[in-house]
Protein backbone atom coordinates (compact mmCIF):
# COMPACT_ATOMS: atom_id res chain seq x y z
CA UNK A 1 0.00 0.00 0.00
CA UNK A 2 1.30 3.43 -0.86
CA UNK A 3 1.47 6.33 1.53
CA UNK A 4 -1.94 7.69 2.43
CA UNK A 5 -1.84 11.15 3.95
CA UNK A 6 -5.06 12.88 3.01
CA UNK A 7 -8.30 12.95 4.92
CA UNK A 8 -11.38 12.77 2.80
CA UNK A 9 -14.55 13.97 4.49
CA UNK A 10 -17.76 12.26 3.73
CA UNK A 11 -20.94 11.15 5.38
CA UNK A 12 -21.45 7.54 6.18
CA UNK A 13 -24.81 5.91 5.69
CA UNK A 14 -25.88 2.93 7.68
CA UNK A 15 -29.02 0.86 7.25
CA UNK A 16 -30.01 -1.75 9.75
CA UNK A 17 -31.73 -5.10 9.59
CA UNK A 18 -32.48 -7.85 12.06
CA UNK A 19 -31.10 -11.23 11.08
CA UNK A 20 -33.13 -14.41 11.28
CA UNK A 21 -31.72 -17.89 11.45
CA UNK A 22 -33.03 -18.76 8.00
CA UNK A 23 -30.85 -16.27 6.17
CA UNK A 24 -28.88 -18.01 3.44
CA UNK A 25 -27.78 -21.65 3.45
CA UNK A 26 -25.15 -21.99 0.75
CA UNK A 27 -21.40 -21.82 1.29
CA UNK A 28 -19.04 -19.05 0.21
CA UNK A 29 -17.72 -20.82 -2.84
CA UNK A 30 -21.09 -21.23 -4.58
CA UNK A 31 -22.12 -18.80 -7.30
CA UNK A 32 -25.85 -18.34 -7.84
CA UNK A 33 -25.36 -15.61 -10.43
CA UNK A 34 -26.23 -12.76 -8.06
CA UNK A 35 -24.56 -9.39 -8.62
CA UNK A 36 -23.21 -6.91 -6.07
CA UNK A 37 -25.43 -3.97 -5.22
CA UNK A 38 -25.55 -1.31 -7.90
CA UNK A 39 -22.88 1.31 -7.34
CA UNK A 40 -20.85 -0.90 -5.03
CA UNK A 41 -17.10 -1.10 -5.33
CA UNK A 42 -16.17 2.52 -4.72
CA UNK A 43 -16.12 2.42 -0.91
CA UNK A 44 -14.40 0.48 1.81
CA UNK A 45 -16.20 -2.50 3.30
CA UNK A 46 -16.53 -2.60 7.10
CA UNK A 47 -17.68 -5.85 8.72
CA UNK A 48 -18.73 -6.19 12.37
CA UNK A 49 -17.13 -9.40 13.63
CA UNK A 50 -18.03 -11.48 16.66
CA UNK A 51 -15.17 -11.90 19.13
CA UNK A 52 -16.29 -14.16 21.97
CA UNK A 53 -14.75 -17.59 22.38
CA UNK A 54 -17.56 -19.37 20.53
CA UNK A 55 -16.95 -17.18 17.47
CA UNK A 56 -13.31 -18.19 17.07
CA UNK A 57 -11.50 -18.91 14.87
CA UNK A 58 -12.78 -16.12 12.66
CA UNK A 59 -12.75 -16.09 8.87
CA UNK A 60 -11.11 -13.47 6.65
CA UNK A 61 -9.62 -11.42 9.47
CA UNK A 62 -6.09 -11.65 8.09
CA UNK A 63 -7.13 -9.94 4.82
CA UNK A 64 -8.36 -6.72 6.45
CA UNK A 65 -6.49 -3.45 5.96
CA UNK A 66 -7.60 -2.16 9.38
CA UNK A 67 -9.06 -3.97 12.39
CA UNK A 68 -10.75 -1.93 15.12
CA UNK A 69 -11.34 -3.45 18.57
CA UNK A 70 -13.96 -1.91 20.83
CA UNK A 71 -15.44 -2.66 24.23
CA UNK A 72 -19.06 -3.83 24.31
CA UNK A 73 -21.50 -5.03 26.96
CA UNK A 74 -20.16 -6.96 29.92
CA UNK A 75 -16.61 -5.75 29.29
CA UNK A 76 -16.30 -8.03 26.24
CA UNK A 77 -14.84 -7.02 22.89
CA UNK A 78 -16.02 -6.86 19.31
CA UNK A 79 -14.12 -6.24 16.09
CA UNK A 80 -14.76 -4.17 12.99
CA UNK A 81 -12.61 -5.18 10.04
CA UNK A 82 -12.19 -2.77 7.11
CA UNK A 83 -11.40 -4.08 3.61
CA UNK A 84 -10.16 -2.02 0.68
CA UNK A 85 -7.19 -3.66 -1.07
CA UNK A 86 -8.40 -7.27 -0.88
CA UNK A 87 -11.82 -8.93 -0.63
CA UNK A 88 -11.60 -12.39 0.96
CA UNK A 89 -14.06 -15.09 -0.05
CA UNK A 90 -15.90 -14.89 3.29
CA UNK A 91 -15.77 -12.91 6.54
CA UNK A 92 -17.30 -13.65 9.91
CA UNK A 93 -18.96 -14.49 12.14
CA UNK A 94 -20.92 -11.27 11.50
CA UNK A 95 -22.58 -9.56 14.45
CA UNK A 96 -24.55 -6.45 15.33
CA UNK A 97 -23.72 -2.75 15.09
CA UNK A 98 -23.33 -0.26 17.94
CA UNK A 99 -23.98 3.46 18.25
CA UNK A 100 -20.28 4.31 18.40
CA UNK A 101 -19.76 2.56 15.04
CA UNK A 102 -21.58 5.41 13.32
CA UNK A 103 -19.08 7.95 14.65
CA UNK A 104 -16.06 5.75 13.96
CA UNK A 105 -17.13 5.02 10.37
CA UNK A 106 -17.67 8.65 9.41
CA UNK A 107 -13.95 9.03 8.82
CA UNK A 108 -14.39 6.86 5.71
CA UNK A 109 -16.00 8.12 2.52
CA UNK A 110 -19.36 6.31 2.36
CA UNK A 111 -18.28 2.82 3.46
CA UNK A 112 -20.40 -0.25 3.01
CA UNK A 113 -21.26 -1.85 6.35
CA UNK A 114 -21.99 -5.55 6.77
CA UNK A 115 -23.68 -6.37 10.08
CA UNK A 116 -26.42 -8.54 11.53
CA UNK A 117 -28.68 -6.20 13.50
CA UNK A 118 -28.79 -3.77 16.41
CA UNK A 119 -30.70 -2.73 19.52
CA UNK A 120 -34.29 -1.83 18.62
CA UNK A 121 -34.17 1.78 19.82
CA UNK A 122 -31.04 2.35 17.75
CA UNK A 123 -32.80 1.45 14.51
CA UNK A 124 -34.24 4.92 13.79
CA UNK A 125 -30.81 6.48 14.42
CA UNK A 126 -29.14 4.14 11.96
CA UNK A 127 -31.95 4.43 9.43
CA UNK A 128 -31.58 8.22 9.52
CA UNK A 129 -27.82 8.20 9.03
CA UNK A 130 -26.68 9.04 5.48
CA UNK A 131 -24.90 5.71 4.97
CA UNK A 132 -24.76 2.74 2.62
CA UNK A 133 -25.01 -0.58 4.45
CA UNK A 134 -25.94 -4.13 3.58
CA UNK A 135 -27.64 -6.32 6.16
CA UNK A 136 -28.96 -9.83 5.38
CA UNK A 137 -32.48 -8.54 4.75
CA UNK A 138 -31.15 -6.23 2.07
CA UNK A 139 -28.65 -8.63 0.48
CA UNK A 140 -29.70 -12.21 1.36
CA UNK A 141 -27.48 -13.74 -1.33
CA UNK A 142 -24.43 -12.19 0.32
CA UNK A 143 -24.92 -14.01 3.63
CA UNK A 144 -24.98 -17.62 4.72
CA UNK A 145 -25.01 -19.60 7.94
CA UNK A 146 -22.47 -22.28 8.80
CA UNK A 147 -24.39 -25.36 9.90
CA UNK A 148 -21.35 -26.52 11.86
CA UNK A 149 -21.62 -23.64 14.34
CA UNK A 150 -24.31 -22.58 16.75
CA UNK A 151 -26.28 -19.37 16.28
CA UNK A 152 -25.67 -16.50 16.72
CA UNK A 153 -22.00 -17.25 16.03
CA UNK A 154 -22.53 -18.72 12.55
CA UNK A 155 -23.44 -15.86 10.19
CA UNK A 156 -20.95 -15.06 7.40
CA UNK A 157 -20.81 -12.57 4.55
CA UNK A 158 -19.38 -12.92 1.04
CA UNK A 159 -17.72 -9.54 0.36
CA UNK A 160 -17.67 -10.19 -3.40
CA UNK A 161 -21.45 -10.03 -3.41
CA UNK A 162 -21.50 -6.65 -1.72
CA UNK A 163 -18.72 -4.93 -3.67
CA UNK A 164 -18.00 -5.56 -7.34
CA UNK A 165 -14.25 -5.31 -6.69
CA UNK A 166 -11.72 -4.25 -4.08
CA UNK A 167 -11.93 -0.44 -4.20
CA UNK A 168 -8.25 0.18 -3.44
CA UNK A 169 -6.31 2.09 -0.82
CA UNK A 170 -7.65 5.53 -1.77
CA UNK A 171 -10.91 4.81 0.07
CA UNK A 172 -9.05 4.40 3.38
CA UNK A 173 -9.63 8.02 4.36
CA UNK A 174 -8.58 7.62 7.97
CA UNK A 175 -5.83 10.22 8.13
CA UNK A 176 -3.25 7.50 8.81
CA UNK A 177 0.24 8.18 7.42
CA UNK A 178 2.59 5.45 6.22
CA UNK A 179 6.34 5.73 5.84
CA UNK A 180 9.67 5.44 7.67
CA UNK A 181 9.56 5.18 11.44
CA UNK A 182 10.28 8.36 13.38
CA UNK A 183 13.30 8.58 15.64
CA UNK A 184 13.10 7.49 19.24
CA UNK A 185 10.74 4.91 20.58
CA UNK A 186 11.36 2.21 23.16
CA UNK A 187 12.18 -1.43 22.34
CA UNK A 188 9.13 -3.58 23.10
CA UNK A 189 8.67 -7.35 22.75
CA UNK A 190 4.98 -7.47 23.64
CA UNK A 191 2.12 -5.26 24.72
CA UNK A 192 -1.20 -6.19 26.37
CA UNK A 193 -4.46 -4.24 26.47
CA UNK A 194 -7.15 -5.37 28.88
CA UNK A 195 -10.89 -4.77 28.96
CA UNK A 196 -12.90 -5.91 32.00
CA UNK A 197 -13.67 -9.28 30.36
CA UNK A 198 -11.31 -9.42 27.38
CA UNK A 199 -7.68 -8.91 26.48
CA UNK A 200 -5.39 -8.37 23.49
CA UNK A 201 -1.67 -9.15 23.38
CA UNK A 202 0.65 -8.19 20.53
CA UNK A 203 4.02 -9.97 20.38
CA UNK A 204 6.78 -8.81 18.07
CA UNK A 205 8.12 -11.37 15.60
CA UNK A 206 11.45 -10.32 14.16
CA UNK A 207 11.21 -13.13 11.62
CA UNK A 208 7.87 -11.97 10.23
CA UNK A 209 8.43 -8.30 11.07
CA UNK A 210 4.89 -8.26 12.42
CA UNK A 211 3.06 -8.12 15.74
CA UNK A 212 1.46 -11.52 16.34
CA UNK A 213 -2.06 -11.10 17.68
CA UNK A 214 -3.43 -13.04 20.66
CA UNK A 215 -6.87 -12.58 22.18
CA UNK A 216 -7.88 -13.67 25.67
CA UNK A 217 -4.57 -15.48 26.07
CA UNK A 218 -4.76 -17.58 22.89
CA UNK A 219 -3.05 -17.02 19.52
CA UNK A 220 -5.41 -15.52 16.94
CA UNK A 221 -5.61 -17.91 13.98
CA UNK A 222 -8.16 -17.81 11.16
CA UNK A 223 -10.22 -20.78 9.97
CA UNK A 224 -7.72 -21.37 7.16
CA UNK A 225 -4.85 -21.62 9.65
CA UNK A 226 -3.33 -18.18 9.13
CA UNK A 227 -1.85 -16.50 12.21
CA UNK A 228 -3.16 -12.95 12.33
CA UNK A 229 -0.33 -10.41 12.50
CA UNK A 230 -0.27 -6.61 12.32
CA UNK A 231 2.39 -4.35 10.86
CA UNK A 232 1.25 -1.53 13.17
CA UNK A 233 -0.73 -1.58 16.41
CA UNK A 234 -2.40 1.54 17.76
CA UNK A 235 -3.63 1.59 21.35
CA UNK A 236 -5.86 4.66 21.24
CA UNK A 237 -6.99 5.89 24.64
CA UNK A 238 -10.52 7.27 24.44
CA UNK A 239 -13.38 8.13 26.74
CA UNK A 240 -15.62 5.09 27.17
CA UNK A 241 -18.97 6.21 28.55
CA UNK A 242 -22.43 4.75 28.85
CA UNK A 243 -24.66 5.15 25.82
CA UNK A 244 -28.43 5.51 25.83
CA UNK A 245 -28.84 1.88 24.73
CA UNK A 246 -28.86 -1.54 26.38
CA UNK A 247 -28.66 -5.11 25.15
CA UNK A 248 -31.47 -7.63 25.61
CA UNK A 249 -30.14 -8.52 29.07
CA UNK A 250 -30.37 -4.90 30.20
CA UNK A 251 -26.61 -4.32 30.17
CA UNK A 252 -25.60 -0.85 29.06
CA UNK A 253 -23.79 -0.50 25.74
CA UNK A 254 -20.48 1.37 26.10
CA UNK A 255 -19.81 4.27 23.74
CA UNK A 256 -16.19 4.84 22.69
CA UNK A 257 -15.59 8.51 21.82
CA UNK A 258 -13.37 8.71 18.73
CA UNK A 259 -13.84 12.43 18.06
CA UNK A 260 -11.64 14.70 20.15
CA UNK A 261 -8.02 14.32 21.22
CA UNK A 262 -5.94 12.19 23.55
CA UNK A 263 -2.97 9.92 24.03
CA UNK A 264 -2.03 6.74 22.20
CA UNK A 265 0.74 4.20 21.94
CA UNK A 266 1.90 3.01 18.54
CA UNK A 267 3.78 -0.27 18.07
CA UNK A 268 5.84 -0.77 14.93
CA UNK A 269 9.13 -2.44 14.03
CA UNK A 270 9.54 -3.85 17.54
CA UNK A 271 9.33 -0.44 19.19
CA UNK A 272 6.74 1.50 21.16
CA UNK A 273 6.01 5.21 20.60
CA UNK A 274 4.04 7.49 22.87
CA UNK A 275 1.97 9.76 20.63
CA UNK A 276 -1.01 12.10 20.54
CA UNK A 277 -4.17 11.65 18.48
CA UNK A 278 -6.56 14.30 17.22
CA UNK A 279 -9.85 14.15 15.32
CA UNK A 280 -11.60 17.52 15.64
CA UNK A 281 -14.73 16.61 13.66
CA UNK A 282 -16.55 13.35 12.98
CA UNK A 283 -16.33 13.81 9.21
CA UNK A 284 -12.52 13.91 9.33
CA UNK A 285 -9.81 11.34 9.87
CA UNK A 286 -7.59 10.79 12.90
CA UNK A 287 -4.08 12.25 12.97
CA UNK A 288 -1.35 10.74 15.12
CA UNK A 289 1.69 12.85 16.00
CA UNK A 290 4.86 12.26 17.96
CA UNK A 291 5.71 14.09 21.17
CA UNK A 292 7.82 16.43 19.04
CA UNK A 293 4.82 17.26 16.88
CA UNK A 294 5.85 15.37 13.76
CA UNK A 295 3.70 12.78 11.96
CA UNK A 296 3.62 9.28 13.40
CA UNK A 297 4.12 7.13 10.32
CA UNK A 298 2.73 3.59 10.32
CA UNK A 299 4.43 0.57 8.77
CA UNK A 300 2.96 -0.77 5.52
CA UNK A 301 0.51 -3.59 6.19
CA UNK A 302 -2.42 -4.40 8.43
CA UNK A 303 -3.19 -1.92 11.21
CA UNK A 304 -4.93 -2.85 14.46
CA UNK A 305 -6.54 -0.03 16.44
CA UNK A 306 -7.58 -0.97 19.99
CA UNK A 307 -9.92 1.61 21.51
CA UNK A 308 -8.86 1.50 25.17
CA UNK A 309 -10.39 3.35 28.14
CA UNK A 310 -8.42 6.50 28.89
Amino acid sequence: MGQRTGVRRGAVAVLLAVVTAGCGVSGPGLDDGSDPAEGAGHSALAVKIDNVGAARPQTGLDAADIVYAEQVEGGLSRLMAVYATELPEAVGPVRSARESDLELLRQFDEPTLAFSGAQGRLLPVIDGAPVRAEAPKDAPDAYYRDAGRRAPHNLYVRPGRLLDSAPGEDVLTTGFRYGPAPGGGTPRNSYTVRYPSAGFTFTWSGERKRWLVSMDGAPTVTTDGERVAAATVVVQYVEVRQSAYQDFRGSNTPYSETVGAGKARVLRDGREYEVNWQRPVASGGTEFTTAAGGPMNFAEGQVWVVLAPA
